[in-house]
């Protein structure tokens, strides 16, 4: 029995189910499910938009505001770029990260995140860099203290990395408590950015939008 196309447009589309799962609605086989979405002409998603479908069931984790809409917006917009591009790690597709010493960069940054993109805070993970002669637990209790007011778990951190110790200096003065990075995994949210920065790096004007 053919598959109603209405209702397979609506489920996969727009309700953005997986075949797995219309397969379950029309108690059919997954391979039906795939034969009348070819026989409609409904483009199957990428592995890849697939993949961000199953870790995001509920839409994406952040809302993208079209341009700043106050003078203090706009100030945090581009010091939070202006962050990224100097200091966050772009390499990585899959993910926005940055890393330093300093908690009023980590802060800024995180407000950045939180006030621009609206993200969803629960989804913030960290990654602690420390030295093999730091106190592991006093420098994840100093920066679970300076995160406090954007109600960050210890359970949002990753396992405390430890690092043979370098020489005393200003690096090692600035760095008593370690090296601590922000992680947010969009795929989305990162190509955002990196067509924000190119077109900052092109002279054009940002266009905030999806």
């Amino acid at each position: 029995m053919p598959l109603q196309q209405a209702k397979l447009q609506k489920l996969y589309i727009k309700e953005k189910l997986s075949s797995a799962k219309i397969s379950q609605f029309f108690n059919c086989s997954e391979r039906t499910v795939n034969y009348w979405l070819s026989k409609y002409k409904i483009k199957k998603r990428s592995i890849s938009e697939a993949m961000y479908l199953r870790y995001n069931p509920n839409g994406d984790p952040f809302k993208v505001i079209h341009k700043p809409r106050t003078v203090k917006e706009a100030t945090l917009y581009g010091l939070g770029l202006g962050l990224f591009w100097g200091e966050g790690n772009k390499k990585n597709k899959g993910s926005i990260r940055l890393g330093n010493t300093d908690p009023a960069i980590i802060k800024k940054f995180i407000q950045f995140l939180i006030k621009i993109f609206r993200i969803n805070k629960k989804k913030l993970r960290f990654g602690l860099q420390v030295f093999n002669d730091m106190s592991e637990k006093k420098s994840l209790a100093f920066w679970l203290k300076e995160l406090k007011e954007f109600g960050i778990k210890k359970n949002q951190f990753f396992k405390v990395t430890v690092t043979p110790s370098r020489s005393i200096g200003n690096y090692r003065e600035k760095s008593r408590f370690g090296v601590l990075t922000v992680y947010f995994s969009n795929t989305k949210l990162k190509n955002i950015l990196d067509r924000q920065i190119a077109d900052v790096a092109q002279g054009q004007s940002n266009s905030m939008v999806n």
